[in-house]
Order: structure tokens, then sequence, then C-alpha cells
């Protein structure tokens, strides 16, 4: 049976976890946690430190004890050794949901949408596909990213949306981190579709000496859910605990 439309979702969300393979039980107490307190969990990239199929391993067992659904983007971190797909494969044999430009569906009500997203820079700021090859490639990949996420909202018709990712779709959250690397950390070009199909709320990563909210130009709020930033500001509760 369908959940009403109109009860609320608790909504687990972090991201940067950044398991090693050699840190077996250091997740256990935020799966209690998450058990107990929310109907759904999602997970903003940088699951995996260097993108190591053995920190997937550790993490899928660390995972296998929730007993809610979980969605879940990857982070740069994910792809460092190319072994992104096999990690992939490991979350997913414990039910974790990895998204790619597409959506997870809870009960009917919640619409999930979820890209990894990239850098460029915000606003007029925003780097342009002109000069160098390489320049071009960098700005092409924010395009595209940006262009998978639209897709994956436009799937969806669900009474409530949210996205997740793994880079910042507004500056505010990056506020903290050095200005030097801001334009590294996310880019304008995600919230656009955001704000187009519209959705209760957006959770990135990336972004671990940032601020914890922002919003985009049409008022959607933006959460950055990094673990690091939520162990300082709730070292009790290294997650964000919403209700959509």
């Amino acid at each position: 049976m369908a959940r009403d439309a109109n009860s609320k979702i608790r909504l687990a969300a972090v991201g940067d976890l950044h398991c090693r393979d050699d840190q077996h039980g250091r997740f256990r107490q935020l799966v209690k946690q998450v058990n107990a307190e929310a109907d759904m969990l999602v997970l903003c990239g940088d699951l995996t430190d260097r993108g190591m199929v053995e920190e997937g391993k550790v993490l899928a067992e660390e995972l296998a004890a929730l007993r809610v659904p979980v969605a879940a983007v990857l982070g740069n971190h994910d792809y460092e050794h190319n072994q992104w797909k096999e990690i992939c494969g490991e979350l997913s044999r414990v039910g974790v949901h990895i998204l790619d430009g597409d959506h997870f569906i809870f009960e009917k009500t919640l619409g999930v949408a979820g890209v990894k997203g990239f850098g460029g820079g915000f606003g007029n700021a925003t780097l342009q596909a002109f000069g160098e090859g390489q320049t071009k490639s960098f700005v092409q990949e924010a395009v595209h990213e940006s262009l998978k996420l639209e897709a994956a909202l436009s799937h969806l018709d669900t009474p409530k949306k949210v996205v997740i990712m793994h880079y910042a779709p507004v500056p505010e959250t990056l506020e903290g981190e050095n200005i030097e690397i801001r334009p590294f950390l996310g880019t304008s070009r995600l919230a656009m579709p955001v704000d187009h199909y519209g959705a209760e709320a957006v959770f990135h990563g990336h972004a671990h000496h940032g601020s914890p909210a922002g919003k985009t130009k049409s008022g959607i709020p933006v959460y950055n859910v990094a673990m690091p930033l939520m162990t300082k500001m709730r070292p009790e509760h290294r997650f964000l605990l919403l209700e959509v």
C-alpha cells in the first residue's frame, strides 16, 4: 500500500564517508541510529577513500545491517582507482541503489534523483567552453552531469522529490572552503534542472569545511551533508535528519 502523500518521511542524509579497508565497525553506530530514527538513507558520494574495491566491501559489510532503503551517488574519490563498477557491485549486493542520472522511488511518494555532479564555478564566474580542448572537456563534463540530472527529474512524477549529488550546486554551502578551490567543488549548472523541475531539498557532500545550508535561486533548500562537517556540528549524529 502506498504511503499517504501528506505524511512526512524522515530522511537521513550524509556524504563523504571515506571508508577505508581497515575500518571495520566504524559506521556501526551510524547504522544503528539511522535504523532507529529514519525511514530512508541517502549517501552523497565519496563512499570510499581511495576508490578501492576492498573499501567498498568493508562499507557493504557495514551497510548490510540497515533496515531502511538506501540511495547513493558516487564521488570523485570513488573513481580514483577505476574500480567504481566493482564498488557499485559490492554495494548493490546489500541493497544500496546507486544513482547516476536516474532515480529511486520510496513507497510511491518520494522520488530521489541523483548524479555525481562536477565542478566549474558559479553564476557569472561559471567556466565556459572556450579555448583549449582540455577546458572544453572540463566544461562538457559539468554540462553532461546537469543534463543527466535533468533527465532523472523529468521522469519523476512523485508527490515529493529530493536530489542527491556529490558536488555543490550553490556557492553558499562552500563558505569556509578556500576561495581558490571553490570552482572545483561544484557549479551552478547543477542547480538549473532543480529550479526547473522543483524539489523539496538538495543534498550534497564534497565540501568538508563548507557551510551546512544554502538555497537555489528559486529558494529550494540545499544541504551540505559531508560527514566531517556533520561531525563537527553534531558529534553524536554524523548525519542530517530531515522530514520531507
